[in-house]
This record gives structure tokens, C-alpha cells and sequence, in this order.
């Protein structure tokens, strides 16, 4: 099966809302999820952000590079494993996509005020649609996500 790529215009909110969001959705689903992201420190923070965004819940998560993280439903990670057999994949901070054999999502999360994060994803849409994955487009409009292509 071909991975979906799912590409998220961030204009409304930061990564910080948006991300543990989509991830409820997921774990909802009932599926895995790997956060991939291009920024070392980025894995530190969302490992401490995902424990307390929202007082009233959590998201079971780690670093991919404790021990036994591939027991966990979400992993945060710079590298191009998937530990934990996620179905999700989620790219932050320009982080490359890889293979995507053995997901059924991969999620793109950009940042629209940034104009190297918006080229990227540009060049990401180009290069996944022509290797043959579904592609959709996904804008924050004032009532939520709306799916634009």
C-alpha cells in the first residue's frame, strides 16, 4: 500500500497546537506515530511539551533513543527508523520524508510565515507526487483544518 502525504499549512497556530492535536487523532485511530524532525532540539522540546501542553491530558510518547521507546505509541526522533511500527509518520522542521513503505500516513507540517519552509514543502509535494503517493493539501482556516487539494 502507498503512504498518503498529508501536507499542513500552518498560519493560525504554531507547531506547538497543532501537532498534539493531530496526534489524538491518530492514537483515536488506533495507530502509531513516529514526530521526525530535522532539529535535534526539537525532539527535547516536544518530549517535555507532550507531557503538559493541556492540563487534563497526555500523549504516551519518547524519544526513540530510550530504552524500550519502540513499546511506545508515539516517537520523537531525528533518525529514519521506525522502532515502534508506526503508521504515521510526522515531519517537522523540514525533516525528510524517507522511505515510506510500511505508513499509511505521512503527515508534512509547515510553517506558512516561513519562506524556507514553504519552498521545502513545495519541492517535498513535487518529489512524493511523482514517486506515486496520494498527495492532499490541508489549510487553517478560522474553523479548523480545510482540506484545499
Amino acid at each position: 500500500m502507498t503512504a498518503e502525504v498529508w501536507f499542513y499549512h500552518l498560519e493560525r497556530t504554531g507547531l506547538d497546537q497543532a501537532l498534539p492535536e493531530l496526534l489524538e487523532k491518530t492514537l483515536q485511530r488506533g495507530w502509531k506515530a513516529i514526530v521526525r524532525s530535522a532539529v535535534p532540539e526539537r525532539v527535547e522540546h516536544l518530549d517535555g511539551w507532550l507531557w503538559s501542553y493541556r492540563d487534563d491530558s497526555f500523549l504516551p510518547h519518547a524519544p526513540a533513543d530510550e530504552p524500550g521507546a519502540g513499546r511506545q505509541p508515539i516517537l520523537i526522533t531525528t533518525g529514519f527508523e521506525n522502532p515502534n511500527a508506526a503508521d504515521a509518520l510526522f515531519l517537522v522542521d523540514g525533516a525528510e520524508p524517507g522511505d515510506l513503505a510500511g505508513y499509511q500516513r505521512c503527515v508534512v507540517l509547515f510553517d506558512g510565515g516561513d519562506e524556507a519552509q514553504l519552498g521545502l514543502a513545495r519541492a517535498q509535494w513535487s518529489r512524493v507526487k511523482a514517486e506515486g503517493h496520494p498527495v492532499s493539501y490541508w489549510k487553517q482556516q478560522a474553523r479548523g483544518w480545510e482540506k484545499q487539494a
